[in-house]
């Protein structure tokens, strides 16, 4: 048995936390990198990092944990719920035991602050669900800070539109960050993101104006969209909340199905990996995207094996589109695929791809299904097109140089294969591939 006695999963540490925010704030602090001291006893969980001084200023705290409560006390000077450095410990504890170490005792430091932690109440004693007329006045006062952010970016594009693109570049990447750091303030990661993409795109090619004007047209009617989100159709004003950055939480019908496992792959930053993992129903015929996280430079819990056939319900998110699903109980084996998910040519892809964008603007992709397709070169690089010739897709730029298009290449041959992927406004990025000799084998191409 671990030193410490109680042991929380992400899942429950993460719903400890008030908001969206400090949850995405509590990842950061998830990694090894973000404390220089982490240890762990019989009821006690601790965790340092020093910095100018005590008391929270200049990056400096001390934080320790006793999960049994769950209380804290902490030198950032949070009040009495959970502080977002308590529950980014409790993550990287609940991620990887052996970065908060077993110990015989607390440090002195972590001994003293413990004095001043309330005794653990019992299980019975613990509060109930959150009070709702709570939860309403904390989401109204996040709207607020989204619908003042939204209003300074609109005058920050109005501004820009104005000066001109060909002057984007000039000041350098710093006003954007700027921007996106009030974006964060305003408790609106997702026009954070936006906002930093922009600040990357002046320069980065001989067509970068035409993107930047995209992209602020995007950003703009983002904008547009949430300060209208109240007089929108359920389904878009869910879709407009979830791309600012507030959580699209499961609560469409439960799915229960026979999932084969299309594809795998992660993505990270500094602070987060990010698991995407696309299943799809071999009796509903529905696809489903599974996302699972993990503290910086470590790989999520969920690792389904491409190819496997596993069985189980999954609960699809709300808003347009409603691919990403929750697993809502452990998913079993259930033996291989027999054929790949049914496809369809070019022109098909190219028509979901568009029903898609009609109902969410601001998709980056969307997962489609190409059968009897063949890789070709072309003159702007490669293309996968029809057997027959008449329509093709080109294949995104970071995909030319991936080992994954020698294999695609290889498992065709020359001839018609049968294509997984995700179609965005660049081109298809293929993720799985089947050949028709060996249908029941899916080939990663990631």
């Amino acid at each position: 048995m671990n030193a410490m006695g109680v042991r929380w999963t992400s899942g429950q540490v993460l719903a400890l936390a008030p908001d969206e925010a400090s949850r995405e704030a509590a990842r950061g602090f998830a990694a090894v990198a973000a404390w220089e001291e982490a240890g762990a006893s019989e009821e006690l969980l601790w965790g340092r990092r020093e910095g100018v001084e005590e008391g929270g200023g200049g990056g400096a705290y001390r934080t320790v944990v006793d999960p049994a409560g769950p209380a804290h006390a902490c030198t950032c000077g949070a009040g009495p719920s959970l502080c977002v450095h308590a529950l980014g410990l409790l993550l990287l504890r609940a991620a990887d035991p052996a970065a908060v170490p077993d110990a015989a005792g607390p440090p002195a430091w972590a001994v003293r602050a413990r004095a001043a932690l309330p005794a653990a109440r019992p299980a019975a004693a613990r509060p109930g669900p959150a009070d709702p007329a709570a939860a309403r006045r904390r989401a109204e006062r996040r709207a607020a800070r989204i619908t003042a952010g939204a209003e300074e970016l609109e005058r920050r594009l109005a501004d820009l539109v104005r000066g001109g693109l060909a002057a984007a570049g000039r000041p350098g990447p710093g006003p954007w960050e700027e921007t996106a750091a009030r974006m964060v303030d305003a408790q609106a990661p997702g026009l954070a993101a936006r906002v930093r993409e922009l600040g990357a795109l002046p320069g980065s090619g001989p067509d970068w104006p035409a993107r930047l004007l995209e992209e602020c047209a995007l950003t703009h009617l983002l904008d547009r969209a949430w300060l209208a989100v109240d007089r929108l159709p359920a389904p878009l004003a869910t879709t407009v909340r979830t791309r600012v950055g507030l959580p699209s939480p499961p609560g469409g019908t439960v799915l229960r199905d026979r999932w084969q496992v299309l594809a795998r792959y992660d993505t990270g930053d500094a602070r987060l990996t990010t698991r995407r993992t696309w299943l799809f129903g071999t009796g509903l015929g529905r696809t489903a995207l599974v996302l699972s996280f993990g503290a910086a430079g470590r790989a999520p819990a969920l690792a389904l094996p491409v190819g496997a056939v596993v069985e189980g319900d999954l609960t699809p998110h709300e808003g347009s589109g409603q691919l990403r699903a929750d697993p809502g109980e452990e998913l079993r084996p259930a033996g291989v695929p027999a054929a790949p998910p049914p496809g369809g040519t070019v022109a098909a892809a190219l028509d979901a791809y568009g029903r898609a964008l009609r109902d969410d603007p601001w998709l980056d992709s969307w997962p489609v299904t190409l059968a009897r397709v063949v890789p070709a070169r072309a003159a702007y690089g490669w293309q996968l097109a029809d057997a027959d010739g008449r329509e093709a897709l080109p294949l995104t730029g970071a995909d030319r140089s991936r080992p994954g298009l020698w294999r695609l290449l290889a498992l065709s041959g020359g001839a018609p294969v049968t294509v997984f992927g995700e179609l965005g406004h660049r081109g298809l990025t293929p993720l799985a591939a089947w050949s028709p000799e060996d249908p029941a084998e899916t080939v990663p191409l990631l």
